[in-house]
């Protein structure tokens, strides 16, 4: 299932509580576009937010509704005991595979993280992607520490942040059952052409044409014409975008996103909604 787009939908909120029929809404669009794997509460799905209950539920939620499409969750937790308790529900659920970014209040030593995925992997029936996420976590993996966890059983895929200056030697030293995928959605057309098997699309999540078409084409055109949606989520990240433009389209009720984080106000407000309308994205 570690192959060409993942998409990544909100998880939407009314009133601080999840809005079922609203993330359903969000879904439907995605299967019926055809993406290759459905990313749930991953960073753009807020999974840090939510309960262990409250993301079961939505867990159960998202495979009663992805018909045949993999999906994939995210387990990443504080506590030990709660990655455990998430990543059992997902496998109940049915969940295809479980993602993971090492987080964690105190920043973690390289030793830690490995240990961390070390004691996972061994409770797991299902692929695990490794999430390296520096800009959430605070924690960014080094090379050696990519490859060694990437050896450990049950891993899948790994997701990175950056390009690294040589695939092929990133690729030559992970083992052959561990796909490579790219998130940043700015990056995914440079990635796929570089070989990257697997783009984590944030964009997708709301538009999954544009992605597909990106996805299918790995044309860096198609990717440049998204440049003033790209720099909207450099600046103000993907999530506060994407939760403004699912707002503005009545996909989503605000606020969509869990207190304090808000979708972009203001002006960068109606600059996404002059791209929008440029762009005409599905």
């Amino acid at each position: 299932m570690f192959h060409g787009l993942s998409a990544f939908p909100l998880t939407p909120l009314k009133e601080g509580k999840f809005d079922q029929q609203a993330f359903i809404n969000l879904l439907r669009p995605l299967v019926d576009a055809g993406v290759d794997s459905l990313g749930i509460l991953g960073s753009t799905g807020s999974y840090a937010y939510l309960t262990v209950e409250e993301r079961t539920h939505i867990t159960r939620c998202a495979v009663e509704h992805a018909n045949d499409i993999p999906v994939m969750v995210s387990i990443g937790a504080l506590r030990l005991d709660d990655i455990l308790r998430l990543a059992e529900h997902a496998q109940k659920a049915g969940a295809s595979s479980v993602l993971m970014a090492p987080v964690s209040y105190q920043r973690l030593t390289t030793d830690e993280v490995y240990s961390l995925y070390e004691t996972v992997t061994r409770q797991l029936s299902v692929p695990l992607c490794v999430y390296d996420n520096p800009a959430t976590t605070g924690f960014e993996f080094s090379d050696e520490l990519m490859f060694a966890v990437a050896a450990l059983p049950n891993i899948g895929s790994v997701k990175m942040g950056r390009m690294p200056e040589d695939v092929s030697q990133v690729r030559a030293r992970l083992p052959k059952t561990v796909t490579l995928g790219i998130s940043g959605d700015w990056r995914a057309a440079s990635a796929l052409q570089a070989g990257f098997d697997v783009w984590y699309s944030v964009v997708g999540g709301l538009f999954p044409q544009a992605a597909l078409a990106i996805a299918h084409s790995k044309d860096s055109m198609e990717s440049e014409r998204l440049e003033p949606l790209w720099a909207l989520f450099r600046r103000y990240g993907s999530v506060r975008v994407m939760a403004a433009a699912a707002e503005m389209m009545g996909k989503v009720e605000a606020p969509a996103l869990p207190f304090p984080l808000q979708a972009i106000q203001g002006e960068p407000r109606e600059a996404l909604a002059a791209i929008l309308a440029d762009l005409k994205l599905a």
